[in-house]
């Protein structure tokens, strides 16, 4: 099988992807999570004029000179209206809050009065509408302020619960399991004997899941053993996983098992070399479910390099689809090169670099290590930047296209 297109790699893991189904959560629980449906404010906000500040609220007629001494007549506290009207003449303490009296189109701030009992006297002239916000400037009922796809941020939920809603209907979040392979794979805090390595890769794939809104099932390692990959395999499966993700072993070789334990539980392979570096050999395909249709699947690289990149540029848009997202594909933006950089080969190349500012922009200056077991300098990596398949020498300067990392 050739190496395939990053681009058309990426088609066929999002080919037939859904949103799940919707379900709806209390507010308090909707952080992180993807509106099903669009969202229209129960109410306007807010629904009555109100003073912007502590004052007096007046006539405007009444204060268009200055000085004018007035009469007070009452007092508006935020959640305590005024029953009576403000005529001419007349002013009505009015506090931050405090709904707008009938009579009384302007607000004189305390500072710019001075009072003796129940009179007042204005400093100098206060225009209309001055200091009271109007109904409705902040929103009015019925209209739509959230839109479907769009993942929930804590502002958004500011403005859901302002719009009198309780509980939103919002997509389930997708169910990953991730699996490690390897024999030579122990857990973090083992004592190391010959040839074995700490197992780092989960970490980042789970944290990379989690941070893009999935709810993640931890496997653990599994040996390189038929068994005991297939057992695992269908553990996934039973619990409902609608994505595996397995860490190692998805090449061909002796000892790469994962791609045929797979197919002896009937994976409906897609692909498995993709012309990508880090990351070439990568493999997806469907396991079907019963009554549940197929689980994703998703075979990343062992080298934790190469496992990250892919599951940055597969694995995070296949969860935004299957979440209803509207933001599926990283977005690619433009920086210069902060290096010469050399003619690229066949497959296309994401650089670990760092960010800098530049006078014409962002600057992205590779780090010198570059192999795809190197884990410190993809921890200083600010972003990854793209080289094209064949991409022609390039100078310091020159425009490229990176895609920036979470910080």
């Amino acid at each position: 099988m050739p190496l395939m297109p990053v681009a058309e790699a990426l088609q066929r893991v999002l080919a037939g992807a859904r949103a799940l189904p919707a379900e709806t959560v209390p507010l308090h629980r909707a952080l992180g999570r993807v509106l099903a449906k669009d969202l229209a404010a129960l109410r306007t906000q807010p629904p009555a004029a109100l003073s912007a500040m502590d004052g007096y609220a007046v006539r405007a007629d009444d204060v268009a000179q200055g000085p004018a001494t007035l009469t007070v007549i009452g007092e508006v506290a935020a959640g305590h209206p005024f029953d009576g009207s403000v005529g001419p003449g007349q002013a009505a303490r009015i506090f931050t809050g405090g709904v707008m009296p009938n009579g009384a189109d302007t607000v004189v701030v305390q500072e710019l009065v001075t009072r003796d009992g129940d009179t007042v006297t204005t400093q100098k002239p206060t225009t209309k509408a001055r200091n009271v916000r109007a109904a409705g400037i902040d929103f009015r009922q019925g209209e739509v302020l959230l839109r479907q796809g769009r993942r929930l941020t804590d502002r958004d939920l500011m403005l859901a619960a302002a719009m009198n809603h309780p509980s939103l209907s919002v997509h389930r979040r997708p169910k990953i399991a991730v699996l490690g392979t390897g024999d030579e794979l122990v857990a973090p805090g083992s004592p190391l004997k010959a040839g074995e390595i700490v197992y780092s890769n989960g970490f980042a794939l789970t944290a990379l899941a989690e941070n893009e809104g999935a709810e993640v099932t931890d496997l653990g390692i599994a040996r390189d053993r038929l068994e005991d990959i297939a057992g695992a395999i269908r553990r996934a499966r039973d619990s409902g996983a609608d994505i595996l993700l397995t860490s190692g072993g998805a090449s061909v070789g002796d000892h790469d098992l994962v791609q045929k334990a797979l197919t002896a539980e009937g994976l409906a392979l897609s692909f498995w070399r993709v012309a990508l570096r880090p990351g070439r050999p990568m493999m997806h395909g469907r396991l079907p479910r019963k009554d549940l249709g197929d689980m994703h699947v998703l075979g990343v690289p062992g080298n934790p390099v190469s496992s990250y990149v892919c599951a940055f540029l597969f694995l995070a848009p296949l969860i935004r689809t299957l979440s209803g997202r509207s933001d599926i594909e990283q977005v690619a933006e433009a920086a210069r090169l902060g290096r010469d950089m050399p003619a690229n080969d066949e497959r296309a190349d994401y650089i670990r670099a760092t960010l800098e500012a530049g006078p014409d922009g962002p600057v992205a200056t590779p780090l010198p290590a570059q192999d795809s077991s190197l884990m410190a300098p993809l921890a200083k990596a600010d972003c990854l930047l793209i080289r094209g398949p064949g991409a022609p020498a390039a100078t310091a300067g020159s425009p490229c296209v990176i895609l920036k990392l979470a910080l």
